[in-house]
């Protein structure tokens, strides 16, 4: 059998992590994520939010395999309890994963967004997901909806509302203030000089703020992966 550690030396970058898995499992409690090594030293944490759409983390440690998968609670909650570097991921839960992960490179960077503007997106969207969804969530024809068009020098991309609320969901945009949703967050509270960068390829769109990225196939949803 296969060792698997997941190694964080250090404390802070254990916390962002576990912080992250926080949002994740509180999007959906039986959640997959996938943890892959990134380059000496770093290694990238990526998890579906329930948008059709990818969010991933990036911090300094290390992965053994340098590929796997892992199922969100169960690191969350040995990251919780860990106290030194090395932290026991729980089960593969590689047959679990569905999905392809976006390319490494490649990326056109389009244009930079006040993070203001995402976020004030986000909660007009959830008051109409409020006042037309049903328990099922928002509606797919407003999750679907590019509220955002991003020009590059080349071609002009649309972000739909399903990416805005990923973005938010995640907490990836910094504000002053311990709200805990996006409806409580004083616009006020978000400097005005927070961007969001968007960047795209033919394929995925990719938004990058502060405290992590979401990405979204821009055929829609997220393509099956065919080879690990």
């Amino acid at each position: 059998m296969h060792e698997r550690v997941l190694s964080i030396p250090d404390a802070t970058e254990r916390g962002d992590l576990a912080t992250f898995l926080t949002r994740v499992v509180r999007l959906d409690e039986s959640t997959v994520v996938r943890l892959r090594q990134r380059g000496p030293g770093r290694l990238t944490i990526w998890a579906a939010t329930g948008f059709d759409a990818l969010a991933v983390r990036t911090v300094a440690g290390t992965i053994t395999p340098d590929d796997t998968s892992a199922a969100g609670d169960q690191l969350l909650a040995a990251l919780e309890a860990a106290t030194a570097a090395d932290i026991d991921p729980g089960f593969s839960m590689d047959s679990a994963w569905r999905g392809a992960l976006p390319p490494t490179e490649g990326f056109v960077h389009l244009d930079d967004v006040p993070a203001r503007v995402l976020v004030d997106l986000a909660q007009r969207g959830a008051a109409l997901a409020q006042e037309h969804g049903s328990g099922h969530g928002p509606p797919a024809s407003l999750l679907d909806q590019e509220v955002l068009q991003v020009e590059g020098a080349e071609h002009t991309v649309g972000i739909p509302m399903r990416v805005v609320f990923a973005l938010t969901a995640m907490g990836f945009v910094p504000h002053a203030g311990s709200d805990r949703l996006t409806a409580d967050i004083d616009l006020e509270r978000i400097d005005a000089a927070e961007l969001v960068r968007v960047r795209a390829t033919a394929s995925w769109l990719r938004v990058d703020a502060r405290f992590g990225s979401i990405y979204r196939h821009r055929g829609g949803g997220i393509p099956l992966s065919v080879a690990r």
